[in-house]
């Protein structure tokens, strides 16, 4: 496999530019930016609040140093809170070519849009001098959710996924998985797993706080859509969710932007610390994606029954489809079909094989179904982590 050698030593699988903006006042600019360059590679992320907020600060800054990352422009309105100096030192602390559009400061919308496609376009041409490096397993980080879950999930997609995680981590792959309130019920088999006692135990408590947290909203992760699939109870879609991990020992517990500094399989925590204040956990699939990409997986294994079309900026998403009669009907969104393990006998081993193989081809350019459908769908807002406040 070839990837991109950044300056900061990591390993990248794409070259892209992030245009980002800092507070919702600047998300027409940014768009009217990311919009010029269409065809090429120039994703646009942001984060929507003015207030501010430590996790939201931490989430920009590991997703613009991200090793799929190229280069970097950041597009403020100017008196929002966020720390746009420090995000920006932080950028070309890590060797890499970033720009700054202050839209109060350059005279409103028309002159910063003008500014703005100028500075994309030459670092589109800055980032064609970036070296190619040889990449290995052992250089991955790959990440894993589900979306829209059906009764197929947990006996085709997730244990395929689950054996591709297997493999990986016996090859010195980094693996994450998260979904803390689609695993209640499983918090033994997670405590058993773990390398230590002391990492059992956080990892019994990760699910007790999701549970404790769903409940004063009244609300937990199973769906209508989980129901008119399938699924019965929220224990089934757990145990079906926790299949994705597949067997191996569990090394960590991380959290959203905070890399793992170990290979092997982690579980990241992405339920707020403390008392409920800033909303649901995630607000929709691509929050958890992001948070993942923020930890620095190259790219995402996304499993679906009912058929998420969703793929996200920065790092590809591999569709893993659970159920046949979707895959079929969902063809172009859809690169893996699980569902086969049902309608033509396949075992998860070959499924595994596929997805591997589907991986490979993804490290080394080849688009996924998301990526050729120009889906660039990112999720940012408001939590709060004790563990990771800066």
């Amino acid at each position: 496999m070839k990837g991109f050698l950044r300056k900061d030593g990591r390993k990248g699988i794409r070259n892209v530019v992030v245009i980002t903006y800092l507070v919702e006042c600047a998300h027409h600019v940014a768009s009217r930016i990311a919009q010029h360059f269409q065809d090429e590679d120039v994703h646009l992320i942001g984060f929507s609040g003015c207030a501010p907020n430590d996790y939201a600060e931490l989430m920009m800054r590991q997703l613009c140093t991200h090793p799929n990352v190229g280069a970097v422009l950041l597009v403020s309105l100017g008196c929002e809170n966020f720390q746009r100096d420090r995000l920006k030192q932080d950028i070309l602390d890590s060797g890499r070519p970033v720009s700054r559009v202050v839209i109060q400061d350059e005279g409103g919308t028309q002159s910063s849009i003008v500014k703005g496609i100028a500075s994309v376009g030459e670092m589109l041409q800055l980032i064609k001098e970036v070296p190619t490096t040889d990449i290995d397993w052992k250089d991955l980080m790959i990440g894993t959710v589900c979306g829209g879950s059906d009764g197929y999930s947990g006996i085709t997609a997730n244990p395929s996924v689950g054996a591709t995680f297997d493999w990986l981590v016996d090859h010195e792959a980094t693996c994450i998985f998260e979904e803390p309130g689609e695993l209640i019920g499983c918090e033994r088999l997670l405590q058993e797993r773990a390398v230590t006692p002391e990492l059992g135990i956080r990892l019994f408590n990760c699910i007790v706080k999701a549970n404790n947290y769903y409940k004063q909203m009244g609300h937990d992760s199973f769906s209508a859509g989980n129901a008119t699939g399938g699924l019965t109870t929220i224990e089934e879609k757990s145990l079906g969710s926790y299949c994705k991990s597949g067997s191996r020992p569990i090394q960590g517990l991380t959290y959203p932007g905070l890399i793992p500094n170990t290979p092997g399989l982690w579980m990241m925590d992405v339920v707020p610390d403390g008392a409920v204040r800033w909303g649901f956990p995630n607000i929709n699939d691509n929050a958890e994606i992001m948070e993942m990409i923020a930890c620095g997986c190259h790219l995402v294994l996304y499993t679906t029954g009912r058929g998420s079309v969703a793929g996200s900026a920065i790092s590809p998403v591999i569709k893993v489809c659970s159920n046949p009669e979707t895959y079929h009907r969902m063809k172009d969104d859809m690169d893996i079909n699980a569902g086969a393990i049902v309608t033509e006998g396949l075992s998860f081993t070959q499924i595994r094989d596929q997805l591997l193989q589907c991986i490979e081809m993804t490290a080394t350019g080849q688009s996924t179904k998301s990526e050729l459908l120009g889906h660039r769908e990112y999720s940012l807002g408001y939590k709060s982590f004790q563990k990771i406040c800066l």
